[in-house]
């Protein structure tokens, strides 16, 4: 079994536990790398020596790991998914950041989740991503990523107007949103941005896809659950201001008036380390503190 580690490097607490996982791995005499950043980081602050970084340090940390352990929040899972690929190695995050729907692995408990992927008591579990084309490109996917895991986000850009999006499904004609943007989410991506637009949690393991107006001027405009089989398009009809265009928080400003934004089910899929004993249902009402008495 081999490792990668990466991680977010702007986050203080991921070093110690990284040390940590890099010397258990080592003395355990297992296979693993590290990012270069992850490396030089490491250095810096004198947890590893030249001789570590010679031998460890990779720029194709994803395809030399059957696991990909990822340190950070939900944004580092986001960005090492994308690393790792669709059907590349199962990535197992490590919380180090605060809600942590993808990461769900306290950064305390690190080793003893490894153990049991040594024990082979874990599982994998794969997350229907979302295939992005865009008709007119003119290099704008080459800014972005090519499939989301969470969402994909047309927004206003830094301007108080509301923009025309225009969405089909299938070929019909499903509205024209008047709004501050429109997000088109995954099951996964349901209890991201979507959410907090009034969108609907969907199960991860939900065949579908969430279409959810941001602040609408029709307060009927309701966000909507399609068939993870559809094909959505999206058109901002706007044409007096840019807008923006996110994909899992990778974004760039839209100038063109013609794009036509093609989202459907990606061939191929997201694949998470499990842990035995996870339940969904209670991680929704941990990190959305149900059934509490005081919320945030």
């Amino acid at each position: 079994m081999a490792y990668g580690i990466t991680g977010n490097v702007t986050k203080d607490g991921i070093w110690q536990p990284v040390a940590e996982m890099a010397r258990w791995l080592h003395r355990h005499q297992r296979d693993f790398c590290v990012t270069q950043d992850i490396a030089d980081g490491l250095l810096d602050r004198g947890l590893v020596d030249d001789a570590f970084c010679s031998e460890h340090a990779s720029a194709h940390v994803s395809r030399q790991s059957d696991v990909l352990l990822s340190f950070g929040g939900d944004g580092t899972f986001l960005r090492s998914a994308h690393a790792a690929g669709l059907d590349g190695p199962p990535i197992l995050g490590i919380n180090v950041g605060r809600l942590g729907f993808l990461a769900r692995v306290e950064v305390g408990d690190v080793i003893r989740a490894v153990e049991m992927v040594e024990a082979g008591e874990t599982g994998v579990e794969e997350r229907l991503a979302l295939a992005v084309e865009i008709e007119n490109d003119g290099g704008v996917l080459a800014d972005l990523y090519p499939w989301a895991l969470n969402d994909l986000v047309v927004d206003k850009s830094g301007t108080a107007s509301m923009i025309a999006v225009d969405a089909s499904v299938d070929g019909l004609f499903l509205n024209t949103y008047w709004a501050d943007g429109l997000i088109a989410a995954t099951p996964t991506g349901s209890t991201a941005y979507a959410l907090s637009v009034g969108g609907p949690i969907v199960t991860p393991q939900a065949d579908a896809v969430v279409l959810a107006p941001i602040a609408p001027h029709t307060l009927t405009a309701r966000p909507i659950v399609l068939p993870g089989s559809c094909v959505l398009e999206i058109r901002v009809t706007t044409r007096d201001h840019p807008y923006v265009l996110a994909i899992d928080g990778k974004s760039r400003v839209i100038e063109a008036d013609d794009l036509t934004i093609r989202v459907r089910r990606a061939s191929g899929a997201v694949r998470l380390v499990t842990l035995p004993g996870e339940d969904y249902f209670a991680t929704v009402r941990d990190k959305l503190k149900w059934g509490q008495s005081a919320v945030f």
